[in-house]
């Protein structure tokens, strides 16, 4: 696996300057970054897929162990405050349960049988998309996950830092991040990692905007949980709905904190027609805006 080769250009590594260290590690998370690049496509078509089962209530999945099974956590955890995502639409499956993201499991990863049973008690179905993430492409938990999953019509998204790797092959989509060799052997978390995580980031994001959580570039389905939060809301609704920050904010008390709520409410709209719109249009605030003649 070439996320195992230990680079001759490192050998020293530990004799070197501190500053030199550091420039060969960033270095190493800019091409970890860049190797994302050539996988666009298949992140894209990924996306594409997982849409309309999510569209129709289905969960999004994550599968991995160690470091990948932390790297899913922390995309999938930030969906819910971000993008308003359902926590009954979420799920993780981690080699070694809850336990293993704070401290190591020894041999989890090794279990094909705890992975698939994972999926069989979770009952996932065809609305489902489950991301496998694995750096060696080979680990035989998230490996089997993605099998069984599959098996039971589940979209299954699987990312590896190695080619040809069996993740790639059993999921229906495989997207790949070359990432090579780590400065440190074997250090998944460096190269590996860091592209792992911008993949999640953008597959992610593409389905929120394309599922109408996003609105000019703005988070309009976000939840306000605090001080800050709730002022970038008045902010949005007063900037998306062209008035002063006096009525965004009273419209914001009046949509109850929902931001696309507010907007129209702010434009003039009674809460009724605004849910009723909204409903219709499946949350989709340009839509919504379109019917009206307001986009």
């Amino acid at each position: 696996m070439r996320t195992e080769d230990a680079s001759a250009r490192y050998v020293d590594l530990d004799a070197w300057a501190r500053l030199d260290i550091l420039q060969a590690l960033w270095e190493g998370q800019l091409a970890a970054v860049a190797a994302v690049g050539p996988a666009l496509p298949a992140i894209d078509a990924a996306a594409r897929a997982a849409e309309p089962g999510l569209r129709e209530g289905g969960r999004l999945v994550y599968v991995g162990a160690g470091t990948s099974a932390r790297i899913g956590v922390q995309d999938g955890a930030e969906l819910p405050p971000t993008f308003d995502w359902p926590e009954t639409q979420l799920g993780f499956a981690i080699a070694g349960g809850e336990g293993a993201l704070l401290r190591a499991v020894e041999d989890a990863e090794d279990s094909a049988a705890d992975g698939a049973a994972w999926i069989a008690r979770a009952e996932i179905g065809p609305r489902d998309v489950v991301v496998g993430l694995a750096a060696s492409g080979s680990t035989p938990f998230t490996v089997e996950a993605l099998k069984a999953a599959r098996t039971r019509g589940a979209v299954t998204v699987g990312v590896s830092n190695n080619p040809d790797a069996p993740i790639l092959r059993e999921a229906a989509h495989g997207i790949l991040a070359a990432t090579g060799a780590e400065v440190l052997a074997g250090s998944t978390r460096m190269k590996a990692g860091t592209a792992q995580k911008v993949i999640l980031n953008l597959f992610s994001t593409l389905v929120m905007i394309r599922l109408g959580r996003v609105y000019r570039g703005r988070m309009v389905a976000m939840r306000a949980t605090n001080r800050k939060l709730r002022a970038r809301g008045v902010a949005m609704v007063s900037e998306l709905a062209g008035c002063p920050a006096e009525t965004a904010a009273d419209a914001l008390a009046r949509a109850e904190g929902d931001i696309k709520r507010a907007v129209l409410i702010a434009g003039g709209m009674s809460a009724m027609r605004a849910d009723d719109l909204l409903l219709r249009h499946e949350g989709n605030l340009r839509r919504a805006l379109r019917e009206v003649g307001r986009s």
